[in-house]
């Protein structure tokens, strides 16, 4: 070999070995970084169409509930498990050609975060009484203060889960929601109250007995579109004593 080429050679050599210990070096550093200074925090957003809550978990515990507006049943939000996309202060509104500068009429309010799925996100809104129906195009829509508090509390990539129906999860998250009363339920509550016997301080002894109370007794009979509480009204002022109700022709 000549002496020119064994030279070539040995310099190769040690560059390669000298790129095999920078290499070395950095994979090292890499693995002896300290587990703490890596972030540890796991934060996950859940939203109950149902409930049209919004809870913030951070670490397995419930951080803050919020109320929402939710998609109106023509355009409803879209049930899945998504990330935030990204986060955009004081963003312009466009939707269908139409475009809104930041300020209090835009629909979004001054916070929004988009969803890895495409024209869908969590933001604020110029119609505050929304707050808590179903009104909106598919998004989530927050007031104010609340949207604000929770964009100081998320990152793009954080988790978004929406939940369609209510499960486990979101009972346990939100509470049992408390059911308004039927109109049988209502009804209900009409006869309870039209058949309590009322406080006699001097009863008189009447020897007809319970067969007056019979001859002056009704059926009230209503329907579920029936004003249950305005047909036993009615009955009572005649004197009677409705003694069954039968809602739906179910007695």
């Amino acid at each position: 070999m000549k002496s020119w080429d064994a030279g070539l050679a040995a310099a190769v050599v040690v560059a390669g070995l000298a790129v095999q210990a920078r290499t070395q070096g950095v994979q090292s550093l890499t693995q002896t970084v300290p587990a703490e200074t890596q972030s540890t925090s796991t934060k996950l957003i859940v939203v109950s169409l149902e409930d049209r809550k919004l809870a913030l978990v951070e670490n397995g515990q419930v951080t803050k509930v919020y109320s929402v507006a939710v998609g109106k049943p023509s355009t409803p939000s879209p049930a899945g498990e998504y990330t935030i996309g990204r986060r955009v202060m004081n963003p312009t509104y466009h939707h269908d050609g139409r475009t809104v500068a930041p300020g209090p009429h835009n629909p979004v309010g001054d916070r929004w975060m988009g969803l890895s799925k495409p024209g869908y996100g969590i933001h604020g809104t110029n119609e505050p009484n929304s707050i808590g129906k179903a009104a909106s195009h598919g998004c989530i829509r927050m007031g104010k203060a609340d949207i604000e508090d929770l964009y100081s509390r998320v990152a793009v990539g954080d988790q978004v889960e929406i939940v369609g129906r209510r499960n486990e999860e979101t009972a346990k998250l939100f509470g049992t929601p408390q059911t308004a009363p039927t109109e049988k339920t209502k009804a209900a509550m009409v006869l309870a109250k039209a058949n309590s016997p009322e406080p006699d301080a001097t009863p008189a002894a009447s020897s007809s007995g319970p067969a007056s109370a019979a001859a002056g007794s009704a059926i009230a009979v209503v329907s579920p579109a029936t004003d249950s509480e305005t047909a036993i009204s009615t009955l009572l002022r005649t004197g009677s004593v409705v003694s069954t109700l039968v809602v739906a022709g179910v007695l």
